[in-house]
């Protein structure tokens, strides 16, 4: 039987996110995440429409990636950029050690900055970025953390930069969607990973472009996208609150 949909099951908990979770379970998972993102969060079109056109020659763009998983957005970014002739400082950020730990022995010479730390600790260092963005990390929040997010990922951001934060769409087709596109390999390219079950609670989790614009302060423009998608996004020519 399918859940109900029709409004955010917020206290429901993704198998991954248990701190006594089954590490070959967990690690299989984050080795998946590339595979999975490609294929639900088009990082090649925010490559294209946001990243590449803000990178420069005279200086490296720097890139702060938030609740970074295993890291394989921030690892897909730096090829990029290098195959382009331009140059970067991207920072996966996540509070879980365990996704640290793991991204850090799976850089493969991307040269990723892994940090352990909350987005507030970087406000507090005064830390600041060109592009601050995010993928699949709100829907794991609750109402303070989220405001939190926000508030941080402003302060964060270079004049003139962007905040970008990618996260699922909350509807029947997308659960849908998603249950049958992993039945099939569920079984062998998924196995022995939390990537089915936890992706359908995502999407339990998730947000819908109305939930979203209701929470998001001013400032913050919601956009829809393909398939089952939501960005919450700052532009850095808005006033700060």
């Amino acid at each position: 039987m399918r859940p109900d949909l029709t409004t955010r099951d917020a206290e429901a908990r993704e198998l991954m996110d248990d701190p006594h979770a089954d590490a070959r379970m967990l690690a299989r998972t984050y080795g998946r995440f590339g595979f999975v993102n490609a294929l639900v969060s088009r990082p090649g079109t925010l490559y294209r429409r946001d990243i590449r056109p803000r990178a420069r020659r005279s200086r490296p763009l720097r890139i702060l990636d938030v609740g970074a998983g295993g890291g394989d957005l921030c690892r897909l970014l730096a090829w990029r950029l290098r195959q382009d002739g331009l140059d970067a400082e991207i920072t996966a950020l996540d509070a879980d050690e365990r996704a640290i730990r793991w991204a850090s022995a799976h850089d493969g010479g991307a040269g990723i900055r892994y940090r352990r730390a909350l987005t507030s600790e970087l406000v507090a260092a005064g830390e600041t970025y060109d592009v601050v963005l995010s993928n699949h990390v709100l829907h794991h929040l609750d109402d303070a953390e989220l405001t939190t997010v926000l508030s941080d990922s402003v302060q964060l951001i270079t004049p003139g930069g962007l905040v970008s934060h990618h996260d699922i769409a909350r509807s029947r087709t997308a659960y849908a969607l998603f249950a049958a596109a992993t039945w099939t390999i569920s079984t062998t390219l998924l196995a022995d990973s939390f990537i089915r079950e936890d992706g359908l609670i995502s999407v339990r989790r998730s947000h819908t472009a109305a939930e979203l614009a209701a929470i998001a302060p001013a400032g913050w423009t919601v956009r829809g996208g393909v398939p089952s998608r939501l960005e919450l996004r700052w532009q850095g020519d808005h006033a700060r609150p």
